[in-house]
């Protein structure tokens, strides 16, 4: 009947939402499916189907020769890890709670704990998958040669963060315009498939065709884990300031246009998530 209402310390309203993020971060591994283990092997199933059709038809279209001298198949998976992480964490993001979910009646929920809680998901499943492909990949078929595993670590994480970031600006444009968020979200996975470089290496592209793919901060990301990946390959073309200020801009704009929708959401939007 009565409470006594006590003073929480900054530390203790830390850990507070620490400990909210993990148990949503939990909640969000197994969103897709009942048992986690289920969602971890469809990605890595998509993720093994990518590789082996970019295998297969690299190999049908003679293609092999314009790869990095080294491991063709690490190759194709410097490229496909980083765009499986981008990818999947912009939907994350992009599919989080938002203002005028119901689980945001409930204190201390709130959009910013949603956020961190799928995008912290996305990147526990997609670096679990990472490494389970590359341990089978290295006991079935042979031992794999990274020049640099920590920095192609590092790579990745920055893939995913700018995932992050143009989920959450797509995220606070979704209550607004709900029919282009749902074309736009298709529109980059689309277009990514083609323009993050996946199949080409960019110190051998012209300058007419680097044009065509140097705007994507996905394609420096890619082409700069290669560099690390293998040992005589050095990017000439691409940065890694590039992707990174992008990265924090786009972080900026979603964090001011999710503080700006979430202060004017109304439940009246709920049937535009």
């Amino acid at each position: 009947m009565f409470r006594v209402e006590t003073q929480k310390s900054g530390f203790n309203s830390a850990l507070l939402v620490l400990e909210l993020i993990y148990h949503s971060t939990v909640q969000s591994v197994r969103r897709s499916h009942r048992h986690a283990m289920v969602g971890l092997i469809m990605n890595i199933f998509q993720t093994v189907l990518l590789i082996a059709v970019f295998y297969v038809m690299f190999n049908f279209l003679g293609m092999r020769g314009n790869a990095i001298r080294g491991d063709f198949v690490v190759y194709l998976m410097s490229g496909i890890f980083l765009f499986m992480a981008n990818t999947k964490a912009m939907g994350a993001v992009l599919s989080a709670d938002g203002p005028t979910s119901a689980m945001m009646l409930h204190a201390p929920m709130n959009t910013a704990v949603a956020i961190c809680s799928s995008a912290l998901a996305s990147l526990y499943i997609q670096v679990l998958s990472v490494t389970v492909i590359l341990g089978v990949y290295h006991i079935a078929f042979g031992p794999i040669q990274i020049d640099d595993p920590v920095s192609c670590l590092g790579i990745l994480l920055l893939s995913w963060l700018n995932g992050v970031a143009v989920g959450m600006v797509v995220m606070a444009m979704r209550p607004w315009w709900p029919d282009f968020v749902k074309l736009a979200r298709t529109l980059y996975m689309r277009v990514n498939m083609f323009a993050s470089g996946k199949m080409f290496v960019a110190n051998t592209l012209s300058y007419a065709m680097l044009k065509m793919f140097d705007w994507n901060p996905l394609f420096h990301i890619i082409d700069q884990a290669r560099g690390y990946a293998f040992i005589n390959y050095y990017p000439q073309k691409t940065s890694l300031t590039y992707p990174l200020y992008i990265t924090l801009a786009l972080l900026i704009l979603g964090l001011m246009g999710e503080f700006y929708t979430r202060r004017n959401a109304s439940l009246s939007w709920t049937a535009g998530r």
